[in-house]
């Protein structure tokens, strides 16, 4: 199986609005995919319609190689967490991911021990008796996140699974998706950029219901470099940079005093860089506050908003 998703053209309308308009994905088995896009691009339209949730209008999608989705073929072997899952609050915790688990087809003689082992990495065991209702908003994400994960299903789609959770449930769900068993393909939709870079190993970017790029997580690191530097004030002569390195592009961002340093592929190092703009600075006043390199998941984001 050369992949373990692939979307062809799929279209989706909601009256005159189209949600996706001839979208194509491809997910190569085992690989964590992520996507990105801004609010109503089309992620949320995308994952339903994978799941068989949502009729499209015209197009393909294949799953783990049998088509599209049929319960029958791909009952156990797909497992979906939606954006807003919401979970019956008179259900008890325990009670409900073995109900869960029972439909995902985990071995009855094993189902027990799996739903404790579950609760155990969201950190939900300890709750395992009280009702859904008495949960917080984070600790019912994590609990929803649970039910997709557990009986390890090989694709799991996963629609925000962020939102909701503190800083060290994030770190810890990051470690549960990275440690994922070896062959199972992830989807995961997301605006924390960050957390995907972390994460995933291919990315999509959506827009308008169509695929703007989509690339190993390496390729969005490969082409320019970027260096973003804060400063005091924006009284900075950066010709005086650009003549120094003519190789390197300089340029303010914005309205605040911050400029960047826009490296080619190769010839530049950016510690020659950063020598060259200390010195300046020190020379001209105006304190340096902080150097980042700007060449990740967001900087590639927002360029492919710019010149789509």
């Amino acid at each position: 199986m050369n992949t373990a998703l692939r979307l062809n053209n799929v279209e989706k309308r909601y009256g005159r609005r189209t949600a996706l308009d001839g979208l194509s994905l491809s997910v190569p088995p085992g690989s964590a995919l992520g996507l990105v896009g801004s609010n109503g691009a089309g992620k949320t339209t995308a994952l339903a319609a994978i799941m068989g949730l949502l009729r499209i209008r015209r197009g393909e999608i294949n799953l783990l190689g049998r088509g599209p989705f049929d319960p029958k073929v791909h009952g156990g072997r797909v497992s979906l967490l939606p954006q807003d899952a919401q979970l019956p609050g008179h259900a008890r915790v325990g009670e409900i991911l073995r109900f869960y688990g029972r439909l995902q087809g985990v071995n009855p003689s094993k189902l027990a021990h799996e739903t404790d082992i579950w609760l155990d990495r969201v950190n939900l065991l300890d709750r395992a008796r009280d009702k859904i209702r008495s949960l917080s908003h984070g600790m019912r994400k994590r609990l929803a996140v649970a039910q997709a994960l557990l009986g390890e299903p090989e694709m799991v789609l996963l629609d925000e699974p962020l939102n909701g959770l503190d800083p060290v449930e994030t770190a810890n769900l990051r470690d549960l998706l990275s440690g994922r068993p070896a062959g199972q393909t992830l989807v995961i939709s997301s605006h924390l950029l960050s957390e995907l870079e972390a994460t995933c190993d291919h990315v999509a970017i959506i827009e308008k219901g169509r695929t703007v790029r989509q690339a190993p997580i390496r390729e969005y690191r490969k082409s320019e470099t970027l260096i973003v530097y804060r400063v005091r004030t924006s009284n900075i002569p950066l010709e005086h940079l650009q003549a120094e390195i003519p190789d390197v592009r300089f340029e303010w961002t914005g309205d605040k005093p911050e400029f960047v340093a826009v490296l080619p592929p190769s010839g530049v190092l950016a510690e020659e860089v950063n020598a060259a703009v200390t010195a300046c600075l020190s020379r001209h006043g105006p304190g340096l506050l902080e150097i980042q390199l700007g060449n990740n998941l967001e900087s590639a984001y927002l360029k492919s908003r710019n010149t789509s």
